[in-house]
């Protein structure tokens, strides 16, 4: 294993395959008769990149992108992922490469390679900075990437400069023999054909490894052997290296110094029995973990086991790298395991996965203008006589006012209904706001519905990846029993729909309407919520009567959802120096990250600009006054 380079700024360098990966999202089903896909980030050293980002280790990828959306998705998926993506070159002339996917049944994935002429088969030896390489303690190189000459020569120049300055060499085998031109475009799943040419070119690669990865397959083409004890026998006589024979359900065996005659005589870690869901990106999971282990000077069954791990998580998920695990939920499930053999039934693990993974890193401030009130902009438009279309015009100029006082940085927000608001959302997301979020509940509703149709899930999968779900509920501990099981019921069904269409949730709690606010009341009334299992991203709550109840609150949040974003303070109608007070009462709580306040920033221009008093630019102007005067005075809480 390798000594820890305190002088490297990388830990791995991955060189090779980038796609974009289409899954099929009916499974069980031909790739012929899918109806729609989900969409990330695949290939091998991609995935492997992303892998062990998540696992905290340094990575960094050097491929090629197209110069279109696809290629800056991976370029930004990549970075929002920890990825270093400095080594990622756009290509001006080539596509980036799309995999299409489906899942037929247990560990049968038909999938279509769209890679002819396409951008991460175009590296060349003059994508490879020598002083990019020459910061990382190891690169490792996939087999894909020997097929074509150009690509061949930046791999084999990767491997010289590591070699020189001290790096170590990893050889992911990586065998797809539709990619060398030995099987048809429809069999993609095609996991071995023999060929002398392969093998040829996968042999001079060996002697300068010092990892080398593979299922049995894939040991056979790089020694081009015709069994695996004889192909594990060649690879021993040309490198010296460590090698990870991949097993699947079986496990690795990893094999330091000579080859015995028993194939079962090497280092195994511990096996996780679990449901096969989806094979596909398997391998790059269980490097992943292999390398977390093997380049942090870990034994090599501490490596295999880590391996063997993340592997499960990714054959119990559907897709490949947003399935695989961060370093926190591999711990968890190390020292706690499952009770499920389907990893993906387990809610415990699966809200670290998604906690700790999500779209967007931490939020330690939000101020947001919320604009998404329905009820009480058309109570002014209703008595001025106005048509409804207005309302929507009206909410335009919020956007433009929360922009002003944004000026692209990061902590601004808005909250924008869909009833009113589409337009205005269109316009919020050239504003590069940190946080979108948009309500479903029906305005004013007790027990709680949701606005358009009650089978939510039905309406998120149409929602930008990056809004947040918001829900009020007028929820008091005191509620009649009846009452308070609709209403857990419902946000219980809207969490489950969040979480399964990949939404963050807000849930707004308005206790105060409803009964008397003691110290203990909103605690009490998240720590039934959390005893149902629901654990949304953020919390929306009214103003504390004391530091003691803003203490209850974080102690609830903290022993149930440490990885719970915070509370952000709702203003209702408050007039903004009791919102200034209610700011410094919050000091006391430092899971408190922020406000979302409308009517007091809002509620005097829109009437009077419904009343032709104010035109655009006044009723921008004082909006955008009120909402920096809220913001500073939130900021000064802060020292900030």
């Amino acid at each position: 294993m390798p000594t820890i380079d305190q002088d490297k700024t990388l830990d791995v360098i991955t060189i090779g395959r980038s796609s974009v990966d289409l899954y099929g999202q009916q499974l069980g089903t031909r790739l012929e008769d899918t109806a729609s896909f989900a969409k990330s980030v695949g290939g091998c050293p991609a995935n492997i990149a992303i892998g062990t980002a998540r696992l905290g280790l340094r990575s960094a990828l050097i491929t090629r992108v197209g110069d279109e959306q696809m290629g800056r998705f991976i370029r930004e998926q990549c970075a929002r992922e920890g990825v270093n993506v400095d080594g990622i070159k756009t290509d001006k002339e080539r596509l980036t490469a799309l995999v299409l996917l489906a899942i037929e049944a247990e560990g049968v994935s038909p999938m279509i390679f769209v890679r002819t002429d396409c951008a991460d088969m175009a590296l060349n030896e003059g994508d490879v900075d020598e002083a990019f390489v020459r910061s990382s303690r190891a690169v490792l190189v996939s087999g894909t990437h020997f097929s074509r000459p150009d690509s061949e020569a930046a791999q084999r120049k990767a491997i010289r400069i590591a070699r020189q300055s001290g790096g170590k060499v990893i050889f992911d085998i990586d065998y797809r023999p539709n990619l060398w031109g030995l099987a048809g475009h429809a069999e993609g799943f095609e996991r071995y054909v023999k060929s002398d040419r392969v093998s040829a070119i996968m042999k001079s690669v060996l002697p300068d490894c010092d990892l080398i990865v593979g299922t049995e397959e894939e040991i056979m083409i790089a020694s081009g052997a015709d069994d695996v004890l004889s192909s594990l026998k060649a690879i021993r006589a040309v490198s010296p290296a460590t090698i990870v024979l991949k097993r699947g359900a079986m496990g690795c065996i990893v094999y330091d110094g000579p080859i015995s005659d028993d194939l079962e005589d090497g280092i195994v870690g511990q096996g996780f029995p679990i449901e096969v869901y989806n094979v596909l990106g398997a391998g790059d999971a269980f490097m992943s973990g292999f390398l977390r282990g093997w380049l942090t000077g870990e034994n090599h069954a501490t490596s295999a086991t880590w391996a063997n791990a993340c592997g499960a998580f990714a054959v119990s998920r559907l897709l490949c790298s947003p399935e695989y695990p961060s370093w926190e939920e591999l711990s968890f499930f190390l020292k706690n395991g499952s009770k499920h053999r389907a990893l993906r039934k387990d809610e415990a693990i699966n809200h670290i996965h998604w906690a700790t993974n999500r779209k967007q890193g931490d939020i330690p401030l939000l101020m947001a203008l919320a604009c998404d009130h329905r009820m009480q902009l058309v109570d002014i438009a209703d008595e001025l006589g106005v048509p409804h279309e207005r309302i929507s015009a009206f909410k335009r100029l919020t956007v433009e006012a929360a922009a002003r006082v944004a000026e692209g940085r990061p902590g601004y927000g808005m909250l924008i209904d869909e009833r009113f608001g589409r337009d205005a959302f269109f316009d919020a997301a050239t504003k590069d706001f940190t946080w979108l979020g948009r309500p479903v509940e029906l305005p004013g509703s007790k027990p709680l519905r949701f606005e358009f149709s009650q089978d939510i899930g039905s309406q998120l999968v149409e929602w930008p990846v990056d809004h947040c779900i918001k829900c009020l509920c007028f929820y008091h501990p005191d509620d009649p029993a009846a009452l308070k099981t609709e209403q857990q019921e419902k946000l219980r069904t809207l969490f489950e729909a969040a979480r399964r269409v990949g939404r963050e949730l807000l849930i707004e709690i308005i206790a105060g309407k409803n009964g008397p606010l003691k110290d203990d009341t909103v605690s009490t009334a998240l720590q039934e919520l959390y005893d149902l299992g629901i654990k949304p991203d953020w919390w929306k709550l009214e103003p504390q009567a004391s530091s003691a109840a803003w203490r209850n609150i974080e102690a609830v949040i903290a022993k149930n959802d440490p990885w719970c974003r915070g509370i952000v303070l709702l203003g209702l109608e408050a007039p903004a120096e009791e919102l200034v007070k209610a700011f410094e009462a919050t000091k006391a709580a430092p899971a408190v990250k922020g406000f979302a306040v409308g009517r007091t920033i809002f509620i005097e221009a829109a009437r009077a600009w419904m009343a032709g008093r104010m035109d655009d630019e006044a009723a921008i102007a004082d909006m955008a006054g009120r909402f920096r005067a809220l913001t500073d005075a939130w900021l000064r809480t802060r020292g900030l």
